[in-house]
């Protein structure tokens, strides 16, 4: 055999070679988890890029509601800041916070009237027999906090914020822990989004209140 034969015989051997250790491509199913105490489905990879037939759940109406209530508690905080302390930080903090959530609100408002869900009124949380949601201060909590000024006011302050925000928090870890809740796109941006600026904002006000503790 001359030696082009030889070259183009090993070369043909080596692609064969070559083509049968190299894996074959295999089609990963998509699994779909069914409800509780329904079965699971394979679906397309077009049916689960399909984000249409997502839909908000109770759970999510009740969420969103529950978070205006807790938002508006927070402005209440944050209206006792300006007359009780002259510290710059604690007033910066206190107007960051006022504007976040007022501009959540609205949101949150939109959100449940574009639904026809009902909207909590301004004083809904203060009403007899209201259930305050996680984190959220008591009257007496609140009276307290009224009532106080100068260090005293800017202690109680980072401690019960970092009390509500730790609310909010767990508000949103029983969103997503609940079936079916926090995947409408609107939910889930908003309810990360929540996660992501109170811990933030925990961090912050931890760092402060160590300093007020020296």
């Amino acid at each position: 055999m001359d030696r082009e034969r030889l070259i183009a015989l090993l070369l043909t051997l080596a692609a064969g070679a070559a083509c049968r250790s190299a894996p074959s491509e295999r089609t990963v199913p998509i699994v779909q988890p069914g409800a509780p105490g329904k079965p699971s489905r394979v679906i397309t990879a077009g049916e689960a890029a399909d984000l249409s037939q997502i839909r908000y759940t109770a759970t999510d109406v009740r969420f969103m509601q529950g978070m205006i209530g807790h938002h508006l508690q927070a402005l209440e905080m944050t209206a006792l800041v300006a007359p009780r302390t002259a510290n710059a930080d604690l007033r910066l903090l206190a107007n960051r916070i006022e504007i976040s959530q007022a501009d959540e609100i609205e949101m949150l408002r939109d959100w449940l009237k574009t639904l026809g869900e009902a909207v909590p009124g301004a004083h809904a949380h203060h009403a007899a027999g209201a259930v305050l949601m996680p984190g959220m201060l008591t009257a007496v909590e609140m009276q307290r906090l009224a009532d106080s000024k100068d260090a005293e006011f800017d202690r109680l302050f980072l401690e019960f914020m970092i009390k509500h925000h730790d609310g909010a928090l767990v508000m949103v870890d029983e969103l997503f822990s609940s079936a079916g809740a926090g995947q409408q796109s609107d939910i889930f941006a908003f309810a990360s989004d929540v996660d992501a600026d109170q811990r933030m904002e925990i961090e912050r006000m931890s760092a402060m209140l160590k300093e007020y503790r020296k």
